[in-house]
């Protein structure tokens, strides 16, 4: 409880940063989220290069194989899939919190990859999909010699 107008003057400047960081908590959601329901941001993923293959990983909980797909076209690699929400007959919703949501992520890549050797695994909410460099693309050590 408040016992005088300087101590509610010393909390001003933190419920002000309070408020300030919420509102950029809210912002960033609806940055995301595009009016045709379609997620911009997400789902998150981690793009890495681990010398033989490109290594992408996104968290998609609550998705299965059946509701993702991943299309290589040349040198872009497109993540799409949908979130459904159904209710089994007989059930009714009584508070709704994750929605049906739809995405599209696309991600030029650096170098060309093997599309017949790529693999996609869903295991535990994460998507890995593991893109073979190409024979050409592959790193090489080169021989050193003493002359």
């Amino acid at each position: 409880m408040l016992r005088s107008f300087a101590e509610l003057d010393r909390m001003t400047p933190m419920l002000n940063e309070f408020r300030r960081r919420m509102d950029e908590l809210w912002d960033q959601y609806e940055d995301d989220a595009t009016v045709d329901g379609t997620y911009a941001g997400w789902p998150r993923t981690t793009v890495e290069d681990k010398g033989g293959a490109l290594v992408i990983r996104a968290e998609i909980p609550g998705l299965g194989e059946k509701d993702v797909t991943v299309t290589l076209n040349q040198d872009v690699v497109t993540l799409s899939g949908e979130r459904k929400t159904a209710v089994p007959p007989g059930y009714q919703v009584h508070r709704q919190e994750r929605g049906t949501a739809r995405f599209s992520r696309s991600y030029a890549l650096n170098t060309r990859v093997d599309a017949e050797k790529a693999t996609a695994m869903v295991k535990q909410g994460v998507l890995t999909l593991t893109l073979p460099k190409a024979a050409e693309a592959q790193p090489r050590q080169i021989r050193v010699r003493a002359e």
